[in-house]
């Protein structure tokens, strides 16, 4: 960080009307997110979901989306291979579209698994390292008589 954007930081920290809904304040959170606990104001260990309260993920809101948007798109089909590519696209893009509606300061990564119910096995796993306090997953599993439909949700507040 820049002198001038050290100041800058320093007259918002000690600006008692400061609005944490300014338009600013998901700027400012990141420019503070890496600043030394003993430079904050006094009982402020964490910055950005403090400045910007939206920018916690919430999986009940992320759930219901997936839902949603699966239901929209497979509800009432069968299985049918050449269509498959186009309704995993479908689930991603409407689901990216509607998360990103929320207007929450987020990074979304959207996957969708479609596969035939024949009784095979299918096993995912993933693994992120990330804060905790804002980000989140969601993973949905949806079916029918004759498919499965996994969509997993990963939010990163930006």
């Amino acid at each position: 960080m820049t002198e001038a954007e050290k100041k800058d930081v320093d007259e918002v920290r000690g600006t008692p009307s400061f609005d944490p809904d300014h338009l600013l304040a998901p700027v400012l959170a990141l420019a503070l997110k890496n600043t030394p606990a003993s430079t904050l104001p006094m009982g402020l260990t964490k910055i950005h979901p403090i400045l910007h309260p939206q920018a916690v993920f919430v999986p009940d809101d992320v759930n219901d989306i997936i839902k949603e948007t699966v239901d929209g798109v497979l509800q009432s089909q069968d299985y049918s291979h050449p269509l498959v590519g186009q309704w995993t696209n479908d689930v991603v893009a409407t689901c990216v579209r509607r998360l990103t509606s929320l207007g929450k300061p987020f990074k979304y990564v959207v996957t969708c698994v479609i596969m035939q119910r024949t009784g095979a096995g299918l096993h995912t796993a993933s693994s992120c390292y990330w804060d905790t306090e804002t980000d989140g997953s969601r993973t949905v599993r949806w079916e029918n008589k004759t498919m499965y439909c996994i969509v997993s949700v990963f939010g990163l507040a930006i």
